[in-house]
């Protein structure tokens, strides 16, 4: 037997490894050998579930665990979504200890806040001979996913035609789902290895209820809930909370991402590459920029304003440009990009855009300088043609969104309140929220409230209380991405922020 430590990850209904994501090379970058399999009449057509039962699936992963479980001393389960009602299942059958638990988005209710129509009738249809095999459930929008440029690529991956995932399941393929999970909510005392749910507040498919589900029942686990994805965790807004709070269950560090060995470009790879960046850019299909990069890219905004930065990987890079979509509300555009030109060791390619601020058209140039390695591209630099105008314009576009970063930049004067003046400041722009006059939009108003909470009470509680309202979660979810701010610098940000919305304060 091995002494290495393994994991053995099991994906979601109609689903291939995509469902989680990035999940087997961060294992892997952490020391841990990532082991999978293909469920039956998943990776050909959906037409090939129909004959499938819910036993296959279990006999599937229940073989493929024993085969793996003899090469490792130590191997973790995780599943995600279908895959997380089969691991369930699987640790309980098999009375797994040779490791711990991991269980994804598990669907053990189907109820979540946009359940397909089959939520209340698909029962009935079960007992009619025949029509459910003949029935389909389709995969529509918003696809398990909150962050809308990863929604984009996943609709433009369908459209494609990628065999990544199934368009559409037989509804006998649920009443299976459902026979699942049925047998997962019997007997779960008797899971012994220590267990990690992680669920989303806002899962589409399958409320908290689930999430709750299994940590009452099971004896040694503990629970995340997150606060800014759908039903597909794995690869949404918290993806990276994911991957964190797997390898800190399972006593990991975070390894950073290795380069790969350089190899040669010739020059009609490398105009075809700069071609298509250049051509993704003008038609506003940011989706199929992504394939273009390494998986390390590194992507240096600069400047001194909410974008400006260092991004790491393709992950980082759907952070940067959902941002550029959330500030300009979507508008967004790039109106012209110029032909590359040799630049030290990459290209340099002129880009203008536009974008709204209110009814005003704003219009913006940078010049982007590509590094390329191993057919892909492996650094952006961007630097704005006028740098100060760029940072006033995205300033002035963060603050109408009310989607400012966290780091909010303060003004001079807020930095420099006397630290013995400090409180009478704070408690007088308290007052003067009350006197605006127009209200600050929702967003702002979470954000206001997470700072006054901050500053008088500290870090918030991790948990919400049973049955707080979708408004009461929603306030301490901002004001737990607060933790660990101290009490001066909230009070600072809130007045910052005061002072943006009248300046007269």
């Amino acid at each position: 037997m091995s002494t290495s430590t393994g994991a053995l990850l099991i994906h979601g209904l109609g689903g291939t490894q995509y469902d989680l994501g990035s999940l087997h090379k961060t294992l892997k970058r952490a020391g841990i050998e990532t082991h999978t399999l293909t469920l039956p009449g998943h990776g050909t057509t959906p037409e090939d579930l129909l004959p499938v039962r819910a036993e296959d699936w279990i006999d599937a992963v229940t073989a493929r665990y024993r085969e793996v479980a003899a090469r490792h001393d130590t191997l973790h389960v995780i599943g995600m979504c279908l895959g997380a009602l089969l691991a369930v299942e699987l640790c309980k059958r098999v009375r797994h200890r040779q490791g711990k638990l991991v269980s994804l988005a598990a669907p053990v209710f189907i109820d979540g806040w946009s359940t397909p129509w089959y939520r209340g009738l698909r029962k009935l249809v079960y007992r009619i001979p025949g029509l459910a095999a003949r029935m389909r459930v389709e995969e529509e929008e918003p696809y398990g996913i909150k962050n809308e440029l990863v929604r984009s690529i996943v609709k433009a991956k369908f459209e494609r035609g990628e065999n990544f995932h199934y368009r559409w399941v037989p509804l006998a393929c649920i009443r299976e789902v459902d026979r699942l999970r049925r047998f997962v909510q019997r007997g779960l005392d008797a899971i012994a290895c220590p267990s990690l749910i992680i669920h989303a507040h806002e899962d589409e498919l399958t409320s908290v209820r689930s999430a709750r589900f299994l940590n009452d029942a099971i004896a040694d686990s503990r629970m995340v809930l997150l606060d800014n994805s759908y039903h597909m965790i794995c690869v949404d807004n918290d993806r990276d909370q994911v991957a964190a709070d797997i390898l800190q269950f399972m006593d990991r560090s975070p390894a950073p991402a290795r380069a790969g060995r350089a190899a040669a470009m010739s020059a009609d790879q490398a105009e075809r590459l700069l071609g298509q960046y250049r051509e993704a850019m003008l038609s506003g299909r940011f989706e199929d920029l992504f394939p273009l990069f390494a998986e390390d890219v590194v992507w240096q905004e600069g400047g001194d304003n909410p974008l400006s930065g260092v991004y790491h990987g393709r992950g980082g890079l759907i952070d940067l440009f959902s941002r550029v979509m959330d500030y300009s509300r979507n508008t967004f555009t790039v109106a012209s990009v110029g032909p590359p030109a040799p630049a030290g060791r990459g290209f340099a390619m002129p880009l203008a855009f536009q974008v709204r601020d209110g009814a005003t058209p704003c219009h913006g140039a940078a010049t982007h300088t590509l590094r390329l390695r191993n057919d892909s591209i492996a650094r952006v630099t961007s630097q704005a043609v006028d740098p100060a105008a760029a940072d006033a314009l995205w300033r002035r576009l963060a603050v109408a969104s009310g989607l400012e970063p966290e780091g909010d930049a303060m003004d001079p004067a807020t930095q420099a309140i006397p630290a013995d003046a400090l409180e009478d400041a704070f408690e007088a722009a308290v007052i003067a929220l009350r006197a605006l006059p127009q209200a600050p939009s929702l967003n702002v108003a979470i954000r206001l409230h997470a700072y006054e909470q901050q500053a008088r009470r500290g870090d918030a509680p991790p948990q919400d209380a049973p049955d707080a309202p979708l408004r009461a979660r929603i306030d301490l979810a901002a004001w737990r991405l607060l933790a660990g701010l101290p009490a001066d610098q909230a009070r600072r940000r809130y007045i910052a922020l005061i002072r943006r919305l009248d300046p007269d304060t």
